[in-house]
């Protein structure tokens, strides 16, 4: 199975999409695969998928993830196997197959396949960079990024790559920002926590408000959405892959 120099990527790319892009935020995929694309990176969708298991997992329903995983993990291993490496567009479905299942499953072989070949999509993009491979012919510069790093990105230990990659754009400083936003999973949104994640959110509202960014993203959609109410969606909430998108001019 063919890697490029910089690593472990194989140069295509399978999709999981995952429900909240199913149902919430499909313009994050579209933005991911337009950017793969535009990058000569072939491109396919996971056929069959349902939720990660990363709610349940947060809620200590360990049946119900094993009942996902016994859906999802034969789909993906059999990508993997005929040479896709696999992506999602949000840090916590790429947490689940990454660290979560493994070590629920660590004598699963399939799980742990798809742990070697499971990408965070900015880990990828920068190995494709490293590379020499990152078509770096960007048509619009982004100005000041403030960008949040989300909880269940950070925990993978793979760096700050959102902002490496978006710093390449010419003319686009970036200013990350590696602290919770407060949403944690159903925390955000039950009557009983919402006051205490709104004021955890506020050291990093704050902290936005500071840069005055032309954008503000997280690669958490729900993280961003958090903040960004707290903001008076003033500067609005974006994806990192949907700006990648517009540096392109695609």
């Amino acid at each position: 199975m063919a890697t490029t120099p910089a690593g472990r990527t194989r140069g295509k790319v399978a999709l999981f999409v995952t429900c909240y892009c199913n149902h919430s935020h499909p313009t994050s995929v579209e933005d991911l695969v337009a950017v793969l694309r535009h990058n000569d990176i072939p491109v396919q969708l996971v056929q069959r998928e349902v939720c990660c298991g990363m709610p349940k997992f947060e809620l200590g329903d360990l049946d119900t993830v094993a009942k996902y995983k016994e859906t999802n993990v034969p789909v993906l291993a059999a990508a993997v196997r005929d040479g896709w490496d696999i992506t999602a567009a949000i840090p916590s479905c790429v947490l689940m197959f990454r660290q979560e299942l493994p070590l629920m499953f660590p004598d699963d072989e399939d799980v742990q396949l798809i742990k070697r070949h499971l990408f965070d999509p900015f880990e990828y993009l920068w190995q494709r960079h490293q590379a020499g491979l990152l078509n770096r012919d960007f048509k619009q510069p982004l100005g000041k990024v403030a960008w949040h790093a989300p909880c269940h990105q950070r925990v993978q230990n793979i760096g700050p790559k959102t902002r490496d990659v978006l710093a390449l754009i010419p003319d686009t400083q970036v200013t990350a920002i590696e602290r919770c936003s407060g949403h944690d999973g159903t925390y955000g949104v039950k009557t009983a926590t919402y006051a205490i994640a709104r004021k955890i959110a506020k050291p990093v509202e704050a902290r936005i408000a500071q840069v005055a960014p032309d954008h503000f993203a997280s690669d958490c959609p729900m993280a961003a959405s958090h903040l960004a109410h707290g903001l008076g969606d003033h500067p609005k909430a974006e994806s990192p892959i949907s700006l990648l998108r517009h540096a392109y001019g695609i």
